[in-house]
């Protein structure tokens, strides 16, 4: 029996829980009038007994957007998911390894960043103060541990631009409950024991061990790294980016605040090890700590060693002994495409590198929204926007890969770890090519000019220039014109900076605000 091809795609079933089966769930139920009789559908069957393994704490600034759009309040959310600002990442140490090696990479865009060439100026003039910090406001607020937002702000909108940290598993237990009882999402508490096709080789429904077999016009496969429906039942091939990025392993521990008020940090703070590097993430209630290291170069013991060590800074080797760690293992890499007949991936079943840059959630996000705004008539219609889903999404794994590559290639620590991550063969050709180009010009828009980029141009010159890279300065006949424009902008980004640190509650208080 094959499917109808003229079939209206009205119920779409998703494989899996945690926080991309969930967001997908809630992404696509908000806009496709799921809780009406006349909507689309969606049933999301999980075991009722396997763990969900999280795919991040940390978000970009479009959850923002995202959590708006699917009708959840702010303060829900902070006051559910244990929450806390994110203003972007602070790298320590990456470098060369010293104390004071830090650099940022902020959400807010470079004053006058889409006007001018601020590199150029910034790079002659020879300045005494950072990339970052020379047109941007946010790292003075970043490093006071300020909000990105006042008191009487409202939900959702920012004085700088923000994402989030948050308890992961909270998370998903929030969308749960949202989808289920907002958004008309069916919830199915079953063990998947096997797939049924058509004879053409759609997937025609899933067998459960409770429920029967559940059919479906559309499957979205969440399940994880288990891959059960694209990579296991149709075997889609996957793509091993260890020989590009090493990391596939990690240790991680959650470390109590010594003083309940203690600030709250407003990054993800990444510090370099000798093997890999540490997340520091902060929430309201604890911090969540990791390191991220290659099996192949260091072994879990002496990981740990370093994480107990990095936490004993501010615990003390006593209290920082007696945290527990767990171990968490996975494979660098994404499938050869995500989207195969009636079945797409989204999530660790799609695909995973690092938590580096925190890129997980955001692309889970803008699977969910292409499926959303996409979502195909009827199965006719489904192969072509299959193939521009497959080609958006392979384009997305390939930058995120090079973005990534970008703070490995260009740090100056030394070690086995680090000259292998700088070796020539393990730097993709396209990231190659662009540092050439980048010798004799910034990253411009002309460089990243999709829509959608996970990481713009901002995002490039804030780590190649916040890790001393040199771009050759370019001599035009408006160069004196130019600075003019580009020192009233970096005026403008004192006068906001002066302005800010005057009027943001910090992120403690501002949450607290939340809370009550």
């Amino acid at each position: 029996m094959n499917s109808d091809q003229n079939k209206n795609c009205t119920h779409i079933l998703i494989l899996g829980g945690g926080s991309a089966g969930w967001l997908t769930a809630s992404i696509i139920a908000a806009e496709h009038c799921s809780n009406s009789s006349e909507g689309v559908q969606i049933t999301l069957v999980e075991s009722p007994d396997v763990p969900t393994v999280g795919v991040g704490e940390g978000t970009w600034p479009t959850m923002r957007q995202t959590l708006r759009r699917i009708g959840l309040s702010e303060h829900t959310f902070f006051r559910e998911c244990d929450a806390s600002f994110k203003q972007g990442t602070q790298f320590c140490q990456w470098v060369d390894g010293a104390e004071d090696d830090v650099f940022y990479h902020p959400f807010t865009l470079p004053e006058g960043y889409l006007e001018t060439d601020l590199h150029g100026y910034w790079q002659r003039r020879g300045l005494a103060t950072s990339y970052a910090e020379t047109f941007s406001p946010q790292i003075s607020v970043c490093e006071r541990a300020l909000a990105p937002k006042q008191l009487v702000t409202p939900d959702y909108a920012a004085v700088v631009n923000y994402g989030y940290h948050f308890n992961v598993g909270k998370f998903g237990q929030l969308l749960q409950r949202h989808a289920t009882e907002k958004l008309g999402v069916k919830h199915v508490l079953d063990h998947v024991s096997g797939v049924n096709s058509f004879d053409n080789g759609d997937i025609r429904s899933l067998s459960t061990r409770s429920n029967g077999e559940l059919e479906a016009d559309l499957f979205i496969d969440c399940s994880g790294s288990a891959s059960f429906l694209l990579g296991q039942h149709f075997g889609v091939a996957w793509r091993d980016c260890r020989p590009i990025l090493l990391n596939d392993r990690a240790v991680a521990t959650q470390v109590p605040y010594r003083d309940a008020q203690a600030p709250i940090t407003s990054t993800t703070v990444s510090t370099a090890q000798t093997n890999g590097w540490i997340w520091d993430i902060a929430l309201p209630t604890r911090r969540g700590v990791g390191h991220v290291y290659s099996s192949e170069l260091t072994s879990r013991e002496q990981a740990e060693r370093d994480l107990r060590k990095y936490i004993a800074r501010d615990l003390g080797q006593e209290s920082a002994e007696e945290l527990e760690v767990r171990a968490l293992q996975f494979e660098p890499g994404y499938r050869a495409y995500f989207w195969h007949r009636n079945c797409v991936a989204v999530g660790m079943s799609g695909g995973f590198i690092e938590p580096l840059e925190a890129s997980a959630l955001v692309l889970v996000e803008l699977a969910a929204e292409m499926i959303r705004d996409e979502l195909p008539r009827n199965r006719a219609m489904m192969d072509f926007v299959a193939r521009e889903f497959n080609e958006k999404f392979l384009y997305r794994w390939e930058r995120v890969i090079d973005f990534l590559k970008l703070h490995y290639v260009l740090s100056r620590r030394e070690g086995e770890y680090w000259e292998a991550q700088r070796h020539p063969d393990s730097i993709p050709e396209s990231l190659a090519q662009k540092l050439q180009l980048w010798r004799h010009r910034p990253p411009s828009l002309y460089d990243f000019d999709r829509v959608g980029e996970v990481f713009p141009s901002a995002s490039y010159q804030y780590v190649l220039y916040g890790m001393g890279f040199h771009t050759e300065p370019r001599a035009t006949a408006k160069a004196s014109e130019r600075d003019d424009v580009i020192e009233r902008y970096i005026e403008e980004a004192r006068r906001k900076t002066d302005q800010y640190l005057q009027a943001l509650p910090s992120n403690r208080a501002l949450i607290a605000h939340y809370l009550r």
